[in-house]
């Protein structure tokens, strides 16, 4: 038996569905991305900082879906790459897009398909699925980034290593914007009444 799934997501609640809309869109979510990646705070010891960034990935996954989702980010790390200052710091360029947080600025591009594809099936709909799918968006980061930052940075030797600078410091902010993202859109569902 085939099962059918929503294919809408809430940025076509707001704006009808067009090439001209969704490039507008993807664009707009990486300029969200640019933004939240200036919201931002080291901690002592690991050189990946603490930003908004995940959760404006997550949001761009679950408001445009798994391709205009993973566009955007693709869009913002083109930005950064080509020199304009998208990343913490208000940093850009070639170095910067390949340096130590390239495997999570990859994975935002991987997690914010993985969230578009679960916002497809209706998993941003109820604060109960929506959780579990942005907390799957933000391991796909690590996934990425733990293991390029134990690659291009010497000091760092071992994976454990590399999850001691480059993921457990930065679990209770991540948890505190999956929970804020898995509110945010079923709310937003709800404002619409077309669940």
């Amino acid at each position: 038996m085939h099962t059918t799934y929503p294919t809408r997501t809430i940025a076509n609640v707001f704006v009808p569905r067009t090439v001209v809309n969704t490039a507008l869109l993807m664009v707009g979510f990486a300029l969200l991305t640019a933004l939240a990646a200036q919201v931002r705070f080291h901690i002592p010891g690991t050189p990946v900082p603490v930003t908004g960034q995940t959760f404006a990935v997550l949001l761009a996954g679950a408001a445009l879906g798994s391709r205009a989702g993973a566009g955007s980010q693709a869009i913002y790390w083109l930005m950064g790459a080509v020199g304009l200052p998208v990343f913490a710091q208000a940093n850009g360029g070639w170095g910067a897009a390949t340096g130590a947080t390239f495997g999570y600025l990859f994975g935002f591009i991987v997690a914010a398909w993985l969230v578009g594809a679960l916002a497809e099936r209706g998993r941003d709909r109820t604060v109960r699925s929506a959780i579990p799918a942005f907390l799957a968006g933000n391991l796909v980061i690590y996934a990425f980034g733990v293991p390029w930052l134990m690659y291009s940075v010497p000091s760092i030797t071992t994976i454990g290593g590399a999850l001691a600078v480059g993921f457990v410091p930065f679990i209770a902010f991540d948890a505190i914007k999956i929970v804020l993202a898995g509110v945010a859109l079923p709310t937003a569902w709800k404002l619409t009444k077309t669940r």
